[in-house]
């Protein structure tokens, strides 16, 4: 099958597409560092630019079986400023226009959750939704979480997904056929061996100091008790959303000697002595082994290839694997799209993950 990418980025969304058999003729983005690791790892196919000065000329690719991508998601990120006034709010019509020059068999557009949740984008989806109706389009909005198809990350994301010609969709359930159980973030990271080794290099500089008035939380892996926006890692569980400000102290961060050491955390033990009342620490006494995620680290939690090779510099090299869609996530939304065009058969029995997914959601109600 034949495709065509939209805000490519460093790449996430298109390895996880070829993975699951597409040939992709030409993708786009306007961040020179991701280009230059676009074609680094997948190809020269990739052009640099505003996808708005390439819309016309896509009809060189009309009938493709999938246009795809991410259309910056700022605008409506609830780390933003979530303004429908945003320019990047933009873009999502901006990907429907190439749907309409195109005229692909298949268009799957991902973006944050608030895009498909939130009632002040409620018009932003009634208008796309619309706008794909006149193209001819079934459509269906659906959020997954990453963690629920092997990715170490609990990463929510909106695919607003369309199809021509289909007899039914039922994206969500045939999603379902590729989860896999959950991955915690010990599980991922923990062959690397500490920081500094060279399986994992010493990447991010930013100290971690401690906050003056902390921000308690039942978990000792929420709140603030650091200053920043970086938040400690729980080894025990999928890892929370990377983001694309990684670099400097929004950086999350990492007991090393709870995950690469004895298995004693002080992350948890400073929790509980604050938890009991107890005064908080100095800033800077911080153990030595309370650092930030490395960008190897990182490049597992998305499930980038091993030996990806990434352009740019370090602050370049986390924001392209804080904005990708996680590889592991896009094998499967590609998966299901092609279950979808080929006309699969729709299974309608759980997978065991998803049962027991089904057995705790049934208790909880019942409680």
């Amino acid at each position: 099958m034949k495709a065509v990418s939209l805000f490519s980025g460093a790449g996430g969304m298109d390895v996880g597409f070829r993975r699951a058999g597409f040939e992709i003729l030409w993708a786009n983005d306007f961040d020179k560092a991701a280009v230059e690791t676009y074609r680094r790892n997948i190809g020269d196919h990739i052009t640099l630019g505003d996808i708005n000065g390439y819309i016309p000329d896509l009809a060189e690719f009309t009938g493709v079986d999938c246009l795809f991508g991410g259309p910056p998601c700022q605008g409506f990120s609830v780390a933003g400023k979530m303004a429908l006034d945003d320019p990047r709010s933009q873009l999502v019509k901006s990907f429907l226009r190439a749907v309409e020059v195109v005229k692909p068999r298949a268009f799957v557009m991902e973006n944050v959750k608030a895009l498909g949740t939130l009632s002040k984008f409620k018009q932003v989806r009634d208008e796309l939704r619309a706008y794909a109706d006149r193209l001819g389009y079934d459509t269906e909005l659906v959020i997954f979480n990453a963690k629920n198809f092997g990715v170490p990350q609990a990463r929510e994301r909106v695919f607003f997904v369309g199809f021509r010609d289909v007899a039914r969709i039922d994206f969500d359930r045939r999603a379902k056929r590729f989860f896999k159980p959950e991955v915690t973030t010990l599980q991922a990271i923990k062959h690397l061996g500490g920081e500094g080794t060279e399986r994992n290099p010493k990447t991010c500089n930013a100290v971690v100091t401690i906050a003056e008035r902390p921000v308690l939380r039942k978990s000792p892996y929420a709140g603030m008790m650091f200053n920043g926006l970086g938040r400690p890692l729980n080894p025990n569980a999928p890892c929370a959303t990377l983001p694309a400000s990684m670099g400097g102290n929004k950086t999350p961060i990492i007991d090393e000697r709870q995950f690469y050491g004895d298995g004693e955390s002080w992350v948890e033990t400073y929790h509980a002595h604050l938890m009991r009342g107890g005064a908080p620490y100095g800033m800077r006494d911080t153990p030595s082994y309370i650092r930030r995620l490395t960008l190897e680290e990182a490049r597992i939690l998305h499930t980038f290839p091993e030996g990806y090779d990434f352009a740019g510099g370090k602050s370049a090299t986390y924001r392209q694997i804080g904005n990708a869609v996680p590889c592991d996530l896009a094998f499967a939304v590609a998966q299901t799209a092609i279950a979808v065009l080929n006309g699969d058969q729709v299974h309608e029995t759980a997978t065991p993950q998803l049962a027991l997914e089904l057995a705790s959601a049934g208790r909880r109600k019942a409680a």
